[in-house]
């Protein structure tokens, strides 16, 4: 998508950088939301539950899959109520917090991470694969430059309080 500027010294919306890639990580969701729901029944926001509990290794809180999927505690509750009816996610007690609650991927959950990071893989080598590998590395370097830049944006914006 090409920015169109509506004046020089004021962008348009469809100008500002924050604006376009939020709308190509919308299109990378919308495509990847197709696939999954069309090949494992689960949402876009399943998806990301059931890769973050797969990846991490170890049973995790509410509140951490929340934060690491970008979600508020409400949805992500939903979402894990809606796996655990399914038998995707399996819930329990947690040990150190009387209050808390560890979730974990069930055996037939383990199965589907599995066949859902397969096509994760196969979506992300097809979008890297029309790179080439100094697009790759130049996108890489200006996707983590950018990350810094917009954590130090957040720290500033805190201290303004």
């Amino acid at each position: 998508m090409k920015p169109r500027s509506s004046t020089i010294d004021t962008p348009g919306i469809r100008d500002l950088l924050s604006y376009r890639l939020h709308v190509v990580a919308n299109l990378l969701s919308r495509g990847a939301e197709l696939r999954y729901r069309r090949e494992f029944g689960v949402s876009l926001w399943e998806w990301r539950t059931v890769a973050l509990l797969g990846g991490a290794g170890e049973p995790q809180s509410l509140n951490d899959l929340a934060r690491a999927a970008g979600m508020d505690k409400g949805q992500m509750s939903r979402v894990v109520s809606g796996l655990t009816a399914r038998k995707i996610i399996f819930r329990e007690a947690d040990a150190r917090d009387a209050r808390g609650i560890r979730l974990s991927l069930t055996r037939s959950g383990k199965t589907l991470y599995r066949k859902l990071i397969r096509a994760a893989a196969e979506r992300n080598s097809a979008f890297l694969g029309c790179l080439s590998a100094r697009e790759r590395t130049c996108l890489e370097q200006a996707m983590a430059k950018l990350a810094r830049e917009a954590r130090s944006f957040i720290v500033k914006e805190k201290l303004q309080k």
